[in-house]
């Protein structure tokens, strides 16, 4: 059998009013990991200037502050340079952003178990929750 150390990972993009996040933005993340739901595998801060520069702000530096309750990264780097570049260029200008790497530990599960099965996954589209929710608001009108 196929034993993978890892899933497959998920890039979100928190974007933040300023030029530093509040603790409490973190809370539901913290949450799932203390579950074991997910992993934290990269957690990169970025912030834009209003003039636009971009800079990648160190974990070291909040000391606890984001109310991550000391939670390492086990994967630190992954988010790569280009990757944070990519996604920095949605940051609107005197803004901030946490880019977080998560490894949703059922994926991994089900990886290791369709590679058993001769299986794998070819293609995995997410589609996100606002999106989701307003088509199925779009169904439910149209049901009743």
């Amino acid at each position: 059998m196929n034993d993978f150390r890892f899933g497959p990972a998920e890039f979100y993009l928190v974007g933040f009013e300023g030029a530093r996040p509040d603790p409490s933005t973190f809370r539901a993340l913290t949450d799932l990991i203390e579950s074991g739901v997910v992993r934290l595998l990269d957690f990169v801060v970025v912030a834009k200037s209003a003039d636009g520069v971009v800079e990648v702000l160190e974990l070291e530096g909040y000391d606890g502050a984001l109310g991550l309750n000391d939670f390492e990264p086990l994967a630190s780097g992954l988010a790569g340079e280009e990757d944070v570049e990519e996604l920095a260029s949605v940051i609107p200008p005197g803004q901030s952003a946490a880019i977080v790497v998560l490894e949703l530990t059922y994926a991994r599960t089900l990886a290791q178990n369709l590679a058993a099965a001769g299986g794998q996954v070819l293609r995995s589209e997410r589609v996100p929750a606002p999106v989701v929710n307003a088509m199925m608001d779009i169904l439910d009108q149209e049901g009743e």
